[in-house]
């Protein structure tokens, strides 16, 4: 889809107009001439109130129609985005132009944008039919400069969401790494692909792990993005489990369904790291991906099993489907061998994350109140959902084992988020670290607004935007 900047004097006549409303069908700043020209007894008939998520067709003198979406009981950059999306949807030309641009509030042109583009996202590699999608492009009324950039971010965030809607079938850690280079394209970012060979060199015990039982090789893949004059290091690690069964310790067949999705963290961290490259941030990115099945066969990981990551404690594996934090041990392990400033995880890691926080929701661990503070405050700007969840200490006893320094499970009903997190933090190093747990949202279960049902990309424009934090501080 293409999305350019209009003046107000543009020839609408072949184009849908897009206006939106407040609840109570109050329009916001420059849709109201739009919609004073609208029958206002269309809305009523239709029972249209400016509600979230509605949206009306009506004719227009000089428009080949308007449409009016509501944007609920109050403007944000959030509502705006959303109705956005709804919008797109909706229009049944190739052309509109929209007037949500025009809103006033602080980062409008991005919201419109972003919910334009996310909200007419489709992953069609497998459909044979049309798209129901009709428009081909989105002229945006008082778009301020902001809008390649907002263009850049919601194509990092659609990379994200087709590397994870792709079934497990064809993106082996191989393939996925593949994929990878070849979306750096020609920017500056050097890709190093590690094969089996050097991640036994190196000693990536948690990888091989859970590697074994499957019959398709692991891969790491490593982004290192050094612009001139970057002060700051960011290090980015994400768990790519590319299909996950659970090992020996077997899921139900139900809970496998979605499991395509489990290496959604490492589609989140790449697709970032390509994101920032393509807006130029002045931050150092080193990005670590470790990509592998988790897989049932002969030489599968057995209960009881006792791995060795590359830096850290041994792990005594008492439950194969608690595989994530696994090769996230050895990812953290390795990123603390560049010295970042920050280090952040990203992980679809625990059910329990979803229990405590929703399916909208991305739980946040941190090794301190600033890092969390700067991570939360990203999100916001990102306008994606995290919300702190507390590294409780007193519960990293739950994870002493018997036969090695720690196990990969407590053991008991409670608490799986915490001790996950905690498990992680014993290979995080001493420096500012966060984990970003998005079992939940990892995954939208409806389209509404800018979200499509299937992959979200959650965690890609917060993670550009604490980079950009992070350039933009000395």
């Amino acid at each position: 889809m293409r999305i350019h900047p209009v003046d107000t004097s543009v020839d609408t006549s072949d184009a849908t107009l897009v206006a939106g409303v407040l609840k109570g069908l109050e329009p916001i700043e420059g849709s109201g001439e739009a919609i004073g020209q609208a029958d206002a007894d269309a809305f009523a008939a239709a029972g249209f109130e400016g509600k979230a998520g509605q949206t009306i067709i009506v004719s227009h003198p000089e428009a080949a129609a308007l449409l009016v979406v509501g944007l609920g009981d109050e403007l944000s950059f959030r509502s705006l985005r959303d109705a956005a999306g709804n919008a797109v949807r909706a229009i049944k030309t190739t052309d509109a132009v929209s007037l949500l641009g025009a809103s006033g509030i602080e980062g409008a042109t991005r919201a419109v944008v972003e919910g334009t583009l996310l909200g007419a996202y489709e992953y069609r590699t497998y459909k044979t039919g049309e798209s129901d999608l009709k428009c081909e492009s989105v002229g945006i009324t008082s778009a301020d400069d902001k809008l390649a950039e907002a263009i850049s971010m919601s194509e990092a965030t659609s990379l994200a969401r087709d590397w994870v809607n792709t079934p497990a079938m064809d993106k082996s850690p191989e393939t996925l790494a593949g994929l990878a280079r070849e979306a750096v394209g020609d920017l500056p970012i050097e890709v190093e692909i590690w094969d089996r060979s050097r991640i036994e060199s190196e000693e990536l015990g948690g990888v091989l792990g859970v590697a074994a039982g499957s019959d398709r090789d692991p891969r790491v893949v490593i982004m290192k993005y050094r612009p001139d004059g970057a002060q700051k290091h960011l290090a980015l690690v994400g768990k790519g489990i590319i299909f996950d069964t659970g090992g020996l310790s077997l899921k139900p067949s139900n809970s496998m369904e979605e499991m395509k999705d489990d290496m959604s963290g490492a589609a989140v961290v790449m697709a970032t790291t390509i994101g920032i490259a393509e807006l130029g941030l002045g931050v150092n990115i080193t990005t670590i991906a470790p990509l592998t099945d988790n897989a049932v066969g002969g030489n599968a990981t057995r209960p009881g099993d006792v791995l060795r990551p590359v830096d850290g404690p041994t792990i005594e594996v008492l439950n194969t489907d608690a595989e994530g934090r696994l090769i996230l041990a050895d990812g953290l392990g390795l990123a603390q061998g560049y010295e970042p400033d920050l280090t952040i995880d990203v992980a679809t890691l625990t059910g329990a994350a979803a229990v405590a926080l929703g399916k909208e929701v991305a739980a946040v661990f941190a090794s301190d109140e600033d890092v969390a503070s700067q991570v939360l405050a990203s999100a916001d700007v990102a306008g994606e959902y995290f919300w702190e969840l507390p590294l409780h200490r007193g519960y990293r006893k739950l994870i002493d084992s018997n036969i090695a320094d720690i196990k990969n499970v407590s053991g008991i009903r409670y608490g799986g988020a915490i001790v996950a997190a905690l498990f992680l933090a014993e290979y995080a190093g001493d420096g500012p670290w966060a984990h970003l747990d998005i079992a939940g949202p990892a995954r939208s279960q409806k389209t509404t607004g800018q979200m499509v049902k299937g992959a979200s990309g959650v965690g890609v424009r917060t993670l550009i935007e604490l980079a950009r934090d992070m350039a933009e501080t000395d």
